[in-house]
């Protein structure tokens, strides 16, 4: 049955675990990571419209609202290969820090896939979503599937795995901007002295053991954008002063988060990095599992 407006969220992700093994002939790398989607989320709408067209409206007036986002380009993706004729209204309110590490861009995306699948009723399974989403960006076939995964190739190859163990999450995104291509470009892949061990944190999320993957979080990326970057470390030591089970960049950063057993430690740190000039945004939130709405 097909809908005239829906609303949807987009949630945010975290990498537990990311390791690049080499850099491919053709200039990407090769990854192994571990993702885990949070309840931060982006809230967007979509409005069926009778004339022809995407239209895209933002809460952040620095936001493009052309195939310069990625909300936009999904939509046009899927209404073209459709051939739809009705326009979309495209309402997105972010909330999820931009350029943080932390994939807000990918995940409109792929939420604004989901619902025009929905929206049109045009019959695409979840598969077949996440095939097209590839061609939007390497994050996007995960912000399809949400949950907890891993990720192989260049971020596209994806296993599913059990949900991880609950614990309560602390953000902290600097007041710094940092360049993916940057840290891309400047990762010595060949010579990383310290690779984290994905499949033992595999295996401590199938045994629910939240402590051992915790204590197994690592992220190469942090060996290039630390230097650059000596307030993420700063975070870190922060974070886990104030009781994490242990902290960490997410993706090329420059977000970082914690992870907490106690809520009441958590909200500590909430407070004290709220209260510092470390960080400009600051949140506290927890694990997003498919099995919850949204």
């Amino acid at each position: 049955m097909e809908e005239r407006k829906l609303e949807l969220q987009a949630v945010a992700k975290v990498n537990l675990g990311l390791d690049v093994l080499r850099r491919r002939e053709d200039g990407y790398h090769e990854l192994r990571m571990i993702m885990q989607s949070i309840r931060l989320h982006d809230r967007i709408t979509l409005e069926r419209m009778d004339s022809a067209g995407i239209t895209l409206q933002t809460n952040l007036g620095d936001l493009p609202v052309d195939e310069g986002n990625l909300a936009y380009r999904a939509a046009k993706l899927l209404m073209e290969e459709c051939r739809v004729g009705e326009g979309l209204r495209i309402g997105l309110e972010k909330h999820i820090p931009v350029a943080a590490g932390l994939a807000g861009g990918s995940s409109d995306a792929a939420a604004v896939l989901v619902g025009v699948n929905r929206m049109f009723a045009l019959g695409f399974s979840q598969e077949e979503l996440m095939a097209r989403a590839v061609k939007i960006g390497a994050d996007v076939p995960y912000c399809v599937m949400r949950g907890t995964a891993l990720a192989e190739g260049i971020g596209d190859r994806l296993t599913v795995l059990p949900d991880a163990p609950d614990l309560h999450v602390v953000l902290a995104k600097p007041p710094i901007a940092v360049s993916t291509a940057f840290v891309y470009g400047n990762l010595k892949a060949d010579k990383l002295a310290v690779h984290p061990d994905i499949d033992a944190q595999v295996q401590a999320i199938r045994a629910g053991d939240a402590r051992r993957m915790a204590e197994l979080m690592g992220n190469v990326l942090e060996t290039v954008t630390i230097p650059a970057c000596p307030v993420i470390a700063q975070i870190k030591e922060r974070m886990l002063r104030a009781g994490a089970l242990n902290a960490m960049m997410s993706g090329s950063g420059p977000t970082v988060f914690g992870l907490f057993e106690e809520e009441e430690k958590a909200r500590r740190s909430y407070e004290e990095l709220s209260r510092g000039d470390l960080a400009g945004n600051v949140f506290l939130t927890g694990f997003f599992h498919n099995r919850e709405k949204g």
